[in-house]
């Protein structure tokens, strides 16, 4: 972690700033707009791109990954230039949960993997890119999406050290375990032989 700089006050309002922005469900948001269905009543019911992508409308999966993505690099980044490193890390995580886990939409949320991307991408970008990197490869090999978000979340761990941002190890460590339990159900799944494929409706 970084040296705690910024006021406790100031933290608790960057961590509800985060957690706002997560919050915003965009999937849900595109699928009224393109009159997709209610997202919560489809395939595994979460608001994330994949769900999306469920709907078969790739174009909607596409925009909802990018804005899921930008959320958690937008908290990170103005609670950076308006408080300091320990405040953007926070919001990046508090950006991670509120997309996990949003107040207005019944706590009901994505899994987190775009935010973790985005958020990573601004806090620090060599570790973004790698776990994108890392993220793209997985799910292209197995053409699983949580395989992808696995190993993109295993790697960060690593990715922070070998590229030098020790500060951010235990919120990398966070991030990656908060990853893995959203996606338990998914590795019992992976497991059993039973996950579906990227763009299967199940």
């Amino acid at each position: 972690m970084p040296p705690f700089e910024t006021s406790a006050t100031l933290l608790i309002v960057w961590a509800l700033v985060g957690y706002g922005l997560g919050s915003v469900s965009f999937g849900l948001i595109l699928a009224r707009l393109m009159n997709l269905g209610d997202l919560r009543a489809i395939g595994s019911g979460n608001t994330g791109a994949t769900n999306v992508l469920r709907t078969g409308n790739k174009r909607a999966a596409a925009l909802t990954l990018l804005l899921d993505g930008a959320k958690g690099a937008v908290a990170v980044l103005l609670a950076r230039a308006f408080a300091g490193e320990d405040a953007a890390q926070l919001a990046g995580l508090a950006a991670f949960l509120g997309h996990c886990w949003p107040l207005w939409s019944g706590f009901r949320g994505g899994k987190g993997v775009a935010t973790f991307l985005g958020l990573w991408l601004a806090l620090a970008w060599p570790v973004g890119v790698a776990c994108c990197v890392t993220w793209a490869a997985s799910a292209a090999l197995t053409r699983i999406s949580s395989a992808g978000a696995l190993g993109a979340a295993a790697s960060s761990i690593l990715w922070v050290v070998v590229m030098g941002q020790i500060n951010t190890l235990v919120l990398a460590i966070v991030l990656a375990a908060l990853v893995f339990w959203r996606h338990s159900a998914n590795i019992a799944r992976l497991r059993a032989g039973t996950e579906p494929r990227i763009g299967q409706r199940d």
